[in-house]
C-alpha cells in the first residue's frame, strides 16, 4: 500500500497538473471501488474548479470551488496518471476519468480496486469515517519527540506495531517504520511505553528525515507505485535495511546482520546489532 512519500509524491504532481483548472468531463466507469462511488458523483465533480489539493496521512484531498472535498485513497494499486487529450483507449483498469478545460486528463487506475473515493462538505472532512482519529502528521512542525513519546506512554506493544497504528502517527506504512527505527538504533521489539527522552528525539528526527528523503526521491516503487507522470520512484535504491535480510548492516558492517522477522503479520526488517 502507498505509503506518506508515495502520497505526497501523487498530491505534488496532482497539484502541478490540476490546481485552478475546471473539471469539464468525468467519467466514471464502474459502480464500486472497494466502497461505491458517492450518489451523482460524476454529476457532482463535473464542472467543478479544483481549488487545492491536500494530504491528510495515507488519503488525498481535492478542495473544490462547490466547498466540497473530494477524498482519494489509493489502495493497494491505484495510480492517478497524468496526460494530455482524452485517450482513444482506455485500460480495463482505469475506473475513473477526468479532463479538464484545457485538455489535462488523469485516469485512476487500480487493478485490485482497492481503492476509495468520496465526496463531502468540507466542514464535514475533519469527522469523516476514514479520517476521523487518526494520529498527528509526522512532517508537521509540532510532531518532536515529546510529541511522540506522550502518545507512546504506558504502551506495551512493540514500537514497530505503535508506528503502523495510524492513531498513533498518520501515515507511516511497513517500510518506513523499518528504515527509522535503523536509523534511530531502537529495536522493532522495545516496548513502545519505553521509547521517550532521548529515543524518542532520535526516533521523531528519524522518521521525518526518512520520509522527507523518500518524498524528494518520489516515493518506494517496490510493485505498483507509480508518479503521477508514470515514472517510478527512486527511494527504494537507499534501503538500508528494509528487504535487505541476511546482508552486511551499513552502519556497523556485520555479515549478514539484517534479519528479518514477523510482526503482526507484516515483515520488519532490522539490524540485530545495532538496534537496542
Amino acid at each position: 500500500m502507498p505509503e506518506l512519500p508515495e502520497v505526497e509524491t501523487v498530491r505534488r504532481g496532482l497539484a502541478l497538473a490540476l490546481e485552478g483548472k475546471r473539471l469539464a468531463r468525468v467519467e466514471v466507469r464502474r459502480a464500486d471501488l472497494r466502497r461505491p462511488f458517492p450518489e451523482r458523483f460524476a454529476e457532482r465533480l463535473r464542472g467543478r474548479r479544483i481549488r487545492s489539493f491536500r494530504r491528510r496521512a495515507k488519503y488525498l484531498l481535492v478542495g473544490l470551488d462547490s466547498g466540497e472535498d473530494w477524498l482519494i485513497h489509493l489502495g493497494m494499486s491505484g495510480r492517478m496518471l497524468v496526460g494530455q487529450g482524452w485517450p482513444n483507449e482506455l485500460d480495463a483498469h482505469d475506473h475513473v476519468v477526468v479532463g479538464t478545460d484545457d485538455g489535462t486528463v488523469v485516469r485512476f487506475n487500480d487493478a485490485r480496486r482497492f481503492g476509495v473515493m468520496d465526496l463531502m462538505d468540507a466542514s464535514e472532512t475533519a469527522a469523516h469515517p476514514l479520517l476521523a482519529g487518526l494520529g498527528p502528521e509526522p512532517l508537521d512542525p509540532a510532531f518532536d519527540g515529546q510529541a511522540l513519546a506522550k502518545r507512546l506512554a504506558g504502551k506495551e506493544a512493540p514500537i514497530k506495531a505503535a508506528l503502523l497504528d495510524q492513531r498513533v502517527v498518520a501515515g507511516i506504512g511497513n517500510i518506513y517504520a523499518s528504515e527509522a527505527l535503523f536509523r534511530a538504533g531502537i529495536s522493532p521489539l522495545r516496548k513502545s511505553g519505553t521509547v521517550a527522552g532521548v529515543r524518542a528525539d532520535r526516533l521523531a528526527q528519524a522518521v521525518r528525515s526518512v520520509l522527507s528523503e523518500a518524498i524528494e526521491a518520489g516515493g518506494s516503487s517496490l510493485r505498483d507505485h507509480r508518479q503521477t507522470s508514470g515514472e517510478l520512484g527512486y527511494f527504494q535504491h537507499s534501503f538500508a535495511v528494509y528487504e535487505r535480510e541476511g546482508e552486511r548492516c551499513p552502519t556497523c558492517r556485520s555479515k549478514s546482520a539484517i534479519r528479518r522477522l514477523v510482526q503482526s503479520g507484516r515483515s520488519t526488517f532490522y539490524c540485530a546489532k545495532c538496534q537496542r
